[in-house]
């Protein structure tokens, strides 16, 4: 399936060591490297942790294809309703490629 119709709209990517990113897409190729624009990944903690969930801005972004596990659009009005600083979860385990 090709990502070009997700082209300036925001995305999440999930990456193979488990991280969440966030960003607008900029460019995509046929291998699936990605340029993301305002990105920040989120850092979700589980529910024993007492630190809050955190954003981290890392701004102009270049994901390599071997690295997508998957990348979907972002509904923006459902992703701004919600106080990612309270959000608790599991940890993404990292994945291989095989």
């Amino acid at each position: 399936m090709s990502l070009t119709s997700y082209i300036n709209k925001k995305v999440l990517v999930i990456t193979v060591d488990g991280r969440t990113l966030l960003g607008t897409l900029l460019s995509t190729d046929q291998l699936t490297n990605l340029v993301l624009t305002q990105t920040v990944e989120r850092i979700i903690r589980t529910a024993d942790d007492p630190e809050p969930s955190s954003e981290i801005e890392h701004g102009l972004y270049l994901i390599r294809g071997d690295n997508v596990v998957v990348c979907g659009e972002i509904d923006e009005a459902i992703d701004a309703d919600v106080d990612w600083s309270k959000v608790k979860g599991e940890v993404i385990r990292g994945t291989k490629n095989l």
